[in-house]
């Protein structure tokens, strides 16, 4: 991130900001980000569709420019959800990538 600390850092940000404004959401706000993400990948689901041009009534609507975007937003929104469940998330995400690699001998 451009000097300006870690992508874990912005992603505490992001959360401590949804966190003074959801003050009003109803429900458990776990829930409602986890939920945010289907959002979010459903908008990137859209802009694949939109740069491959494969729906007949819009065309060519988006670019993979708007892919990458949307797919950022995925995952920073998981992120977002991951440190609302739990303040570990930094090292849940490592141990989990870890795992993964372990799992296909590539760790």
């Amino acid at each position: 991130m451009d000097g300006n600390g870690s992508t874990w850092d912005g992603v505490h940000k992001l959360r401590g900001w949804l966190d003074s404004e959801d003050q009003a959401a109803a429900g458990d706000v776990r829930l409602l980000r986890v939920l945010k993400i289907s959002e979010e990948v459903g908008e990137a689901a859209e802009a694949i569709t939109g740069a491959l041009g494969a729906n007949p009534r819009k065309g060519s609507s988006h670019t993979w420019e708007d892919v990458e975007k949307e797919l950022s937003d995925v995952i920073v929104t998981a992120m977002v959800a991951l440190s609302t469940i739990t303040p570990e998330a930094e090292k849940v995400l490592d141990a989990r990538v870890q795992r993964l690699l372990e799992r296909l001998d590539l760790g």
